[in-house]
């Protein structure tokens, strides 16, 4: 998500209380693996937190958790789920530097160009600190373009994907693949990555 006048940034604005009220629930399997390799109250970065349902789990259980989103009207909506400010932070302006010991990106980063996705995980990386643990989710396929709703999606395949990250220096990169669906009910394709910095 580029530019606040692009398609998929218009989605989100025009829908955000919607979309926020359709995900009410964490899926705490994968959230529930990745808190656990954090020590407890650990600096958590969500990015892309939407309603803040992820980001309202981790602080129930003691983590100090920084919750953002790159939209304006869904960082409202997390605010107010959560009763305190959720700043605005859209990918590229990540400017941290060994700040968090785990970051959470939760069906976000698969909105990036492709072109884009090397720099931004360069950003992820900086903002953590060494040992710390990344999580993100993508809808695999093989060539970018736009979902029924006019979101861009990178849709990356693994061996893509293993690519981009394979260019930084991880202590380890871990791939998982499962079917299931999303926010528009159709099947999709899941790639779920966890990478642990050196």
């Amino acid at each position: 998500m580029s530019s606040q006048d692009d398609p998929t940034s218009r989605f989100y604005a025009d829908n955000a209380a919607t979309y926020a009220a359709a995900l009410s629930e964490a899926s705490l399997k994968r959230l529930d693996a990745f808190l656990a390799a954090l020590s407890p109250g650990a600096s958590i970065l969500e990015l892309g937190c939407g309603s803040g349902r992820d980001s309202a789990a981790m602080i129930a259980r003691g983590f100090d958790v920084l919750p953002t989103d790159g939209i304006a009207e869904m960082a409202s909506e997390a605010s107010s789920r959560l009763s305190i400010s959720v700043p605005v932070l859209r990918f590229e302006d990540i400017d941290m530097v060994s700040a968090f010991d785990g970051i959470w990106a939760n069906a976000c980063l698969l909105h990036v160009q492709r072109s884009e996705l090397g720099g931004i995980l360069q950003k992820i990386h900086t903002a953590l600190r060494p040992g710390g643990v990344f999580h993100a989710s993508f809808k695999a396929g093989e060539t970018e373009g736009h979902d029924t709703l006019g979101r861009f999606f990178n849709y990356p395949s693994r061996d893509w994907l293993q690519l981009q990250y394979g260019a930084l220096p991880w202590k380890s990169i871990t791939m998982e693949e499962q079917s299931g669906n999303a926010y528009d009910r159709k099947p999709t394709d899941w790639l779920y990555v966890t990478a642990v910095k050196s």
